[in-house]
């Protein structure tokens, strides 16, 4: 067997209707895995593309900001005759105002939706691995805030940098469960998220100046590192964060 073939397995993947989610959902696929895909909005085009890779496809309806949706996802998984054996933590959002203007409102969204969910759907996954006793994959998205400040961004900085602590957590907790928790942490990617940014000529053109690889991530850029956490080749590393930035951490 390959160490980078998927086949048999079932991936949650959480945002799955657009951008790093969509594209890391299709990845996936490709290797071979069946796909839960877990979003607030439709996500006919994911479904699509995991079609055209020969790989079949469950939608899950959900709003991670809200707290019971965790186990509801794991349940509806199953009930679809999904057997997950690799999560990705992909939903987030993003708000931008100074710190000094931060809003309780914005900072609760954020930790709610990108650090809070995060972590009762690793517990409600493993949970569910345990007790079907099979080995499983955990993937994180976190961030190059997970490693660096940023500006006018304190709860999302606030939540990656949390979830990049859970993820060395739960690794220490459950690798000898045998499941692996790691993180990817992407650079900067043309998605949602940073259209403000990449609509500012003199902030993109910053972020560009810093990027040894000379250009913004594609969303497509992040699914070769999920392939690699979720597949066999990566069975001895646990509590690794993964910059997938084009080099901007060794500038």
């Amino acid at each position: 067997m390959s160490l980078f073939d998927l086949a048999g397995r079932w991936a949650i993947v959480t945002g799955a209707n657009t951008g790093i989610g969509r594209a890391i959902a299709v990845g996936l696929a490709e290797a071979g895995a069946d796909i839960v895909g877990v979003g607030r909005s439709a996500m006919t085009e994911t479904a699509a593309d995991v079609s055209a890779a020969g790989r079949n496809f469950v939608a899950v309806a959900a709003d991670l900001s809200k707290p019971d949706a965790a186990g509801k996802v794991v349940a509806e998984a199953l009930a679809a005759g999904a057997t997950p054996d690799i999560l990705v933590n992909n939903a987030g959002i993003i708000r931008r105002a100074d710190a000094l203007d931060f809003t309780e409102e914005d900072w609760d969204a954020v930790l709610d939706t990108n650090l809070k969910s995060a972590f009762f759907l690793c517990q409600a996954f493993a949970k569910a691995a345990i007790a079907a006793e099979r080995k499983a994959k955990i993937i994180n998205i976190a961030s190059l805030l997970s490693f660096q400040g940023g500006i006018r961004v304190p709860s999302y900085t606030a939540a990656k940098s949390g979830l990049a602590g859970l993820t060395k957590l739960m690794a220490n907790e459950w690798a000898v469960r045998g499941i692996n928790v790691n993180a990817i942490a992407p650079g900067y990617v043309e998605t949602n998220n940073t259209t403000a940014l990449r609509a500012d000529a003199e902030r993109n053109a910053d972020i560009l100046k810093r990027i040894p690889a000379g250009r913004w991530a594609r969303p497509e850029d992040m699914a070769g590192a999920a392939v690699f956490l979720a597949a066999s080749a990566s069975d001895y590393i646990h509590g690794a964060i993964l910059p997938v930035d084009g080099g901007w951490l060794a500038r």
